[in-house]
């Protein structure tokens, strides 16, 4: 845990030299300090380095409360939650202040009454900048009182009157005082919802029944949109809109390069615990951009990247369980592996009407392209002659999810040129596990060529000439 400054009362905080900086001047000041080393800003987002990035900077740098607008799964959430990294790493709080006033300039009623009673011997507390960040989706039952407050009953059973402020239970948009706050899906919040944020963002102030509290929030306000939401569920209120100073557009990765480091690092690989061949990872994100891309697929829904996500872990899963049921030692995922991920990722994709009924075999016809162009980009161009000879005596080689390794090794025989396809693959362990992820690559790869023929039934593939 990092250490927590010294200070402990108002009196100590001045001795200290502390200077009190607004949210929006601290994420300036250390934005630009980023920058000015050439030191990462937001860790772990990727693909948008170019293209998003720069406008997300435009508008910290300029102060504004701002919409990423983009389809699902674009990373939209990831990314607010890492501007809480460009907050101070500590910051004072009044202690036990539920709006997080800062020992400067207290506003809440409790911690005024606090600070005139207690002078420079005020207690102060100090918060991480993980504590600062508050985060709601906008579901249709969010009421006002969720966001923004309302009077608290129990405290008007303790004795005090509707007429005393303390009564007020603060919302979430309060209590995220001197912090960022995110609305997600901000179209789905009802109209009338939206309204209560207002005054938020352009007055910086909170009303709550009859009280007008005047609470001078100091807050980073980041809401996500989706461009279909406009249309079909909701849409941002004409006023609310055009109070945030920038609208920023997302994207899905833009490159098959990008698609590839995006599946490396978010897939929980280790905690699947099955080895996923980089020629394997390759068909799984060209199989997604193919997905994106088809007509038969609802564009304005999108495909999420969590699609190609789960498809990784589904293939590697699909391994793990091969090694459990046939005892091999190490699960090493294949090419059989891989159509199974076309029947438990279907419901991640919204088609279009006219495809009704066919949602398996498109699926299914994209990973087989997949496949083709992953095959054709690494090995489809070596000499795989001496493969092809193993059939020319009539060999037939049985694989599937439940055929071990070591069973369709024995089945195809020595080949020569075996570690050019695998080197082709950039595959360096030579394990039977991997030489086997190899080798059924291949002679997938020459069925979808037309150089072999390939017979499927019950779950068992069967290679011939």
């Amino acid at each position: 845990m990092p250490q927590i400054p010294e200070p402990r009362t108002l009196r100590d905080l001045r001795a200290s030299g502390h200077v009190h900086r607004t949210v929006k001047a601290e994420i300036r000041e250390n934005l630009l300090a980023r920058l000015r080393a050439g030191q990462p800003r937001f860790p772990g987002i990727v693909g948008f380095d170019e293209t998003v990035l720069p406008h997300l900077e435009t508008a910290l740098l300029a102060g504004h409360d701002l919409v990423l607008l983009g389809e699902r799964g674009q990373g939209k959430t990831r990314l607010i939650r890492t501007v809480t990294g460009l907050l101070d790493e500590w910051t004072p709080v009044v202690d036990g202040c539920e709006i997080n006033d800062h020992p400067y300039a207290p506003s809440c009623a409790r911690c005024r009454r606090l600070a005139d009673e207690a002078g420079e011997e005020l207690p102060v507390a100090w918060r991480h900048r993980d504590e600062r960040y508050g985060e709601k989706l906008a579901t249709p039952d969010t009421s006002v009182g969720d966001l923004i407050g309302d009077i608290d009953p129990i405290k008007i059973a303790e004795g005090r009157t509707l007429g005393d402020p303390e009564t007020v239970h603060y919302g979430l948009v309060p209590r995220s005082n001197r912090g960022v706050f995110s609305v997600n899906e901000l179209p789905d919040l009802a109209e009338r919802i939206q309204v209560s944020l207002l005054n938020v963002l352009e007055e910086r102030d909170i009303q709550v029944r009859g009280y007008n509290l005047r609470l001078p929030l100091d807050i980073l306000l980041i809401a996500s949109a989706n461009p279909e939401d406009y249309t079909n569920r909701g849409r941002i209120i004409t006023p609310l809109k055009d109070r945030f100073g920038a609208e920023i557009r997302t994207h899905y990765p833009l490159s098959i390069e990008t698609e590839l480091r995006l599946i490396r690092q978010e897939a929980a690989l280790d905690q699947v615990g099955a080895d996923l061949p980089d020629h394997l990872v390759e068909v799984i994100a060209r199989f997604t951009r193919l997905v994106r891309e088809s007509t038969a697929v609802d564009a304005r829904s999108g495909v999420s990247a969590r699609f190609s996500i789960a498809a990784a872990e589904t293939a590697a899963a699909s391994a793990v369980r091969r090694a459990a049921l046939t005892g091999e030692e190490r699960a090493v995922t294949r090419v059989a592996d891989l159509p199974g991920i076309v029947h438990t990722l279907r419901g991640k994709v919204e088609f279009e009407v006219s495809e009704e009924g066919r949602e398996t075999e498109v699926l299914s016809h994209l990973l087989r392209r997949a496949v083709a162009e992953t095959f054709r980009g690494t090995i489809g161009g070596l000499d795989l002659a001496p493969l092809l000879e193993r059939f020319s005596e009539g060999t037939q080689v049985e694989s599937g999810a439940m055929v071990p390794a070591a069973d369709l090794l024995r089945g195809i025989g020595p080949v020569p040129g075996l570690a050019k396809i695998m080197s082709g693959l950039g595959i360096g362990d030579e394990s039977p596990g991997h030489a086997a992820a190899a080798l059924e690559f291949a002679l997938e790869g020459l069925y979808l060529l037309r150089r072999l023929s390939k017979d499927e039934v019950d779950g068992t593939t069967v290679y011939r000439t």
